[in-house]
């Protein structure tokens, strides 16, 4: 579940985003693009996840004690 939700909501993020600089720059809407890009910020956001670790270290639990 956790990969549609971020997927829709990169999907309606960066295409907003694409529309609003498409209209800045008086240049043609491609919504092709803005899929595509919504697709590897997805895939980017998987990536940082997997990588951040979950757990805490041992010197942040005895500061929290």
């Amino acid at each position: 579940m956790q990969y549609i939700v971020t997927f829709f909501w990169s999907f309606l993020l960066v295409s907003m985003l694409n529309y609003v600089v498409s209209s800045v720059l008086n240049v043609e809407f491609n919504f092709l693009n803005g899929a595509i890009i919504s697709l590897a910020f997805s895939v980017l956001v998987f990536v940082i996840a997997a990588v951040i670790p979950n757990e805490s270290t041992p010197e942040f639990e005895a500061e929290q004690h």
